[in-house]
């Protein structure tokens, strides 16, 4: 997660820029009202990138899902159970 998109997560409406990124090179265009300081930024980039990492799975099974509508067609001619056996060979291969 880059810096300013953890400085939002703190402070929704913060105006700011960022060079390169560069947690020194933060530019407050409202004066950092709430007095934000690095160390919680970096916390929050570390909160937010552990979020991110935790829900890869859900990523991975988004690409490997049928569409809805092969789905639907799917319960359509074959049933629920016939499309939950479909479903699972994704969730298992992508365990939460």
């Amino acid at each position: 997660m880059d810096i300013i998109q953890s400085i939002k997560a703190i402070k929704e409406n913060a105006q700011i820029t960022v060079d390169n990124d560069d947690i020194n090179q933060i530019i407050w265009h409202d004066d950092n009202p709430t007095n934000i300081t690095n160390e919680e930024i970096l916390a929050k980039q570390v909160e937010l990138q552990t979020a991110y990492d935790a829900k890869e799975y859900q990523r991975d099974r988004k690409e490997e899902y049928p569409s809805i509508a092969d789905q639907l067609d799917d319960i359509y001619h074959n049933g629920i159970d016939a499309w939950k056996a479909t479903i699972k060979v994704t969730k298992d291969k992508y365990p939460k």
